[in-house]
């Protein structure tokens, strides 16, 4: 019989997508219980009407939570300048982590929670919830078969709206604040098609030569504006643009060309998947995929992790795979801040 495990939920006034996360810890069947430590008590209220009888307590103390309760996985959702010790803090009481994004700084405040995970046997995985997207699970197999043969460059975008930039609300909020946040549109929102790119060609960046400006000219000290070009391991070149632009909605695509075809992902439309093989009877045609964009987003995300963690089973990211996303937007911010190309460890 599968395994139900209780959950921590560790955040303070200012955390990220916690709507969105007690509404997936409330669907997980293989959460049986939740204790929330918000130290600023902005949260309390909604989780008891969220989750119900399934959370079994609250607390003010994020150490005094997880001494007495000893959860098995924690959610962690905190500013990215504030996350780190609380992360750190999960681990030294044998917590699994998921971590909203980019939950550091910089680097090198996120390279020792993996290093200390990796000796404990525990999980840090970061809020990366596009890579189980049923349209990106068929992408990675078709890759992967080699129905695109060697995989020979590629190029992506996510674009979303300048216009949440001009809100003075917007602009108090942490990720919008260099100091809060680490950096703007890149750490924000880029960071998931950099991580989407690598994971469904199933290479890693090793290189990156990037640029970053304020384009928009709002009173913002991080990005709006993010390109870069980038090295993968297995010797293909790609680029990424990364931007507030619009004045509303999301433009989006990862497009990868290899030595016997192509592949073209559009989540945002209702065909979000086509490809182009140079194999089999439909050699040369465009084809596209007919499956369900459902179920997506945080939920079953979130679902797979907490899955993982009850049953000793492989997360749907891992720990390097976490610590490759951060270090790939950093090398990006590293390249521009120096005018050099920046190599990855």
């Amino acid at each position: 019989m599968p395994k139900k495990i209780k959950v921590g939920f560790l955040t303070n006034g200012s955390g990220a997508h916690v709507g969105a996360y007690l509404n997936a810890l409330r669907d997980t069947d293989a959460c049986n219980a939740v204790v929330l430590a918000d130290p600023d008590g902005k949260w309390a209220n909604e989780a008891a009407k969220v989750l119900g009888n399934k959370l079994k307590g609250t607390y003010r103390d994020h150490k005094q939570m997880l001494e007495r309760e000893k959860p098995v996985m924690s959610i962690v959702t905190m500013e990215a300048g504030l996350a780190p010790p609380v992360i750190d803090l999960a681990l030294e009481h044998g917590c699994h982590v998921f971590a909203e994004k980019p939950a550091c700084l910089r680097t090198e405040d996120f390279a020792p929670l993996i290093k200390k995970a990796d000796g404990k046997n525990l999980h840090v995985m970061l809020a990366l919830a596009n890579r189980l997207n049923p349209e990106l699970i068929a992408a990675r197999k078709l890759i992967s078969e080699g129905s695109i043969g060697k995989v020979y460059g590629l190029e992506m975008n996510l674009v979303a709206d300048q216009t949440r930039l001009t809100r003075e609300s917007y602009r108090k909020q942490w990720y919008a604040q260099k100091n809060r946040a680490g950096g703007g549109h890149l750490i924000w929102l880029g960071i998931h098609w950099l991580d989407l790119v690598q994971h469904v060609t199933g290479s890693s960046i090793t290189e990156a030569v990037g640029f970053t400006a304020n384009v928009g000219g709002q009173p913002i000290d991080v990005e709006d504006s993010a390109a870069a070009i980038l090295k993968f391991d297995n010797g293909t070149l790609g680029t990424v643009t990364s931007g507030y632009y619009l004045k509303r909605g999301y433009h989006s695509r990862i497009k990868v060309w290899g030595s016997e075809g192509w592949l073209h992902l559009e989540q945002m439309k209702d065909k979000p998947l086509r490809w182009v093989s140079q194999k089999g009877e439909q050699a040369g045609q465009i084809r596209e995929w007919e499956g369900s964009k459902q179920p997506r987003g945080y939920t079953p995300f979130v679902r797979a992790c907490i899955e993982a963690c009850a049953n000793d089973k492989a997360p749907p990211i891992n720990n390097a795979d976490s610590l490759r996303a951060v270090k790939v937007v950093y090398a990006i911010y590293e390249a521009a801040a120096k005018n050099k190309p920046i190599r990855l460890e």
